[in-house]
């Protein structure tokens, strides 16, 4: 567990770390988040984060707290002060507090909240090694997942779902049959004819940031990608499928509401990917940044 908390502009023990209970982003889910991996003491793809993020609070017309680079010194020094080597930050920045009103409330500070922890690496090559089951269920979210907002109790129920099928990660499902992603990742299958499929950036779907690096690492390995949905019968019909997502790099799914896809064990092009994505990560994206692909 971490030892030191960012809160708004202090470092403060964990366990003393809070925030005022009239907070908009406790009271409303006003607010807005990103996960930074690191690995070996450094930050991956995290301009790409910081761009996402920024983003994410102009859409919500919530104000910048801080520059880009301040931002990046803040984490910076989180991490240094957790000692964390090899983990994830968690960066959290809400509207504020006031008094509780729907409407916005003017002239109020944003809360920014910085949180470093250790991750074992090894549990996610584990289950990148044997491959992972996942679930589908109904995708009940909002109709901006775009914005990566802290409003997350629908995926939340997705993955307590998922938990309780003894899965790992639970495909959620639009109304029209297709898949949209996971409840905390992106869904991709891979053909019998070797093309990656995943959706487009549209506004039913958070474009992934490791999801951008993914892509770019496919293009240079050749790989043809169709960007568009696929139903849950294509899904199982497919050769592979995996999830991307930013503390498990790539994990092959094997089965899919307890049906095997492919052969029923992790794929070559899943691994591939995932082996590339591990060198783009231990280089802490020095080589290249992955965009933010926009909807």
């Amino acid at each position: 567990m971490s030892r030191i908390a960012y809160v708004n502009g202090q470092y403060v023990p964990y366990a003393q770390a809070g925030v005022h209970v009239e907070d908009r982003g406790f009271q409303f889910a006003d607010g807005v988040y990103e996960v930074v991996a690191i690995t070996d003491g450094g930050f991956v793809d995290l301009e790409g984060h910081l761009a996402r993020l920024e983003r994410s609070l102009d859409e919500l017309r919530i104000e910048r707290p801080m520059t880009r680079a301040a931002l990046s010194v803040v984490l910076r020094e989180t991490v240094r002060r957790n000692r964390v080597r090899n983990g994830s930050i968690y960066l959290q920045i809400t509207r504020g507090a006031a008094k509780r009103e729907f409407a916005f409330p003017a002239g109020i500070a944003p809360t920014v909240v910085a949180i470093a922890r250790h991750l074992d690496w090894n549990k996610a090559a584990a289950n990148a090694a044997r491959g992972v089951p996942a679930i589908t269920q109904p995708d009940i979210r909002w109709g901006r997942c775009d914005i990566k907002t802290v409003g997350l109790l629908p995926a939340a129920l997705a993955k307590q779902a998922a938990k309780e099928a003894g899965a790992y990660e639970a495909w959620l499902v639009d109304e029209k049959g297709f898949v949209t992603e996971g409840s905390s990742s992106n869904a991709w299958i891979v053909t019998k004819e070797n093309v990656l499929v995943t959706r487009a950036p549209t506004t039913e779907i958070l474009s992934g940031i490791t999801r951008a690096a993914v892509l770019e690492l496919a293009k240079r390995e050749g790989l043809k990608v169709e960007f568009r949905p696929f139903t849950v019968a294509e899904a199982l019909a497919a050769k592979e499928a995996f999830v991307s997502s930013a503390t498990s790099y790539v994990i092959p799914v094997v089965t899919l509401d307890g049906k095997p896809i492919g052969n029923g064990g992790p794929g070559v092009v899943a691994s591939r990917l995932r082996g590339l994505y591990e060198t783009h990560a231990a280089n802490h994206s020095s080589d290249w940044q992955a965009p933010f692909i926009s909807p």
